[in-house]
């Protein structure tokens, strides 16, 4: 839901169902609109991804995720690079509550990164054993899952387990614009890669039929998933 307006956004939600997919909220949109329109959402059925990447000194981040479940989302994020201490305050201030608790998911490395830019920002090693490093934090800190490049997604799985969530940006359905991400697959290859939500953003939100996009990817889905559970 990356968009200028609250009304761009809100003429993008009102051609879809709660159901059909979630949205996700980052920092661009919850900057223009706040907390308000997340918590509109979600009493009007929506599961929200409050996609905000929290990386701050401990304290600070529990205090924020404390913040987003009592919004009422259902994902929320932080950043592993933010380390175990961070991490543990994190699972701390969410696993703790006694009503709703959102899934808590940690970012690893951003689909738009690749060697190169590893490299220039000094964090060693390939993006897949940065990816293996930062999710085996979030594994040890009890979080339900990552955000990785659905290349990355079955070495998570075999790190860290079936029930482990493996969180998706950089989907691309055939033909997009592969636009600033790297790391990228189509929807089905992801999920035979082995994500569990897929995360697809300018191709729906640009597209000339959203709901049609949601539709297709779907599908996509679904076809890929009963095929692999036949096998």
């Amino acid at each position: 839901m990356d968009y200028d307006s609250v009304e761009e956004a809100q003429r993008l939600v009102d051609t879809l169902t709660p159901g059909s997919c979630c949205l996700k909220v980052g920092k661009s949109l919850f900057t223009r609109a706040g907390p308000r329109l997340v918590e509109a959402w979600v009493r009007d059925g929506w599961d929200v991804f409050l996609d905000l990447k929290f990386h701050d000194i401990p304290n600070t981040v529990a205090g924020a995720c404390r913040a987003a479940a009592d919004l009422g989302v259902w994902m929320v994020n932080v950043h592993a690079l933010g380390g175990p201490a961070m991490l543990a305050a994190a699972k701390t201030a969410i696993g703790g509550r006694t009503g709703h608790r959102p899934l808590l998911t940690a970012v690893t490395v951003l689909t738009s990164h690749d060697q190169t830019t590893l490299d220039a920002i000094g964090l060693r090693g390939a993006p897949q054993d940065a990816v293996a490093r930062l999710t085996g934090l979030a594994t040890a800190a009890g979080l339900d899952g990552v955000v990785c490049s659905a290349q990355e997604a079955a070495r998570v799985r075999a790190q860290s387990g079936d029930d482990f969530r493996r969180v998706t940006p950089g989907v691309r359905p055939r033909g997009s614009a592969q636009d600033d991400q790297r790391r990228i697959l189509t929807p089905a290859e992801a999920m035979r890669a082995g994500a569990t939500d897929l995360v697809v953003g300018r191709p729906v939100t640009r597209a000339s039929d959203p709901p049609q996009v949601v539709e297709s990817i779907a599908n996509e889905v679904a076809i890929t998933v009963q095929a692999h559970a036949g096998r």
